[in-house]
């Protein structure tokens, strides 16, 4: 097994035209079980603590996108490095401008969907951060980022929307069938 260890340092650290710095993150999901081990259509989202604990609140995997990566990269990157995530990084959710309060400067956010294929049992930043599956609505409540909220919103708009894709399309195509019988 490789070695893992989170970036450190700002040395490569991206900032836009107006001088904020740039993050990225990820919202961590995958399709929660029935109980006849089908996979079915609910979401689950995977938070985690911040590195000063469950006290502070709960958010999404986020931190610096680096000079030497692309976006999808990064995003993938931090799901790795605090949430101990691997999974494919889809389509992204959108762009935010946002202060932290705790540093007092403005910051752009990129969020992005990603779908989780392996979950490791050691990560970078599992000494200093707890991670925990849970459902959406759930996570919109503990999730102490507005525009993280945001774009969890809009990951779940967009998987209805897919589903009603995918029914509307199931049903065209039984109808063309019924038509030929």
């Amino acid at each position: 097994m490789a070695c893992l260890v989170a970036r450190s340092g700002r040395e490569l650290q991206r900032y836009d035209n107006l001088g904020r710095r740039q993050v990225v993150g990820c919202i961590p999901y995958r399709f929660k079980n029935c109980s006849d081990d089908s996979v079915g259509d609910e979401l689950e989202v995977l938070v985690i603590t911040s590195q000063k604990g469950q006290a502070r609140g709960m958010m999404f995997p986020k931190g610096g996108w680096e000079l030497d990566e692309s976006v999808e990269e990064a995003a993938s990157r931090e799901s790795l490095e605090e949430a101990g995530v691997l999974g494919n990084v889809e389509d992204g959710l959108g762009k935010w401008n946002f202060l932290s309060k705790r540093h007092g400067t403005f910051y752009e956010g990129y969020m992005f969907p990603l779908l989780v294929t392996k979950q490791l049992d050691l990560w970078p930043e599992k000494n200093v951060r707890q991670r925990i599956w849970m459902t959406v609505e759930e996570a919109r409540e503990v999730c102490r980022h507005w525009w993280m909220k945001e774009a969890l919103d809009m990951l779940v708009e967009r998987h209805k929307s897919l589903q009603q894709q995918n029914e509307e399309h199931a049903l065209s195509c039984s109808l063309r069938y019924e038509r030929l019988d």
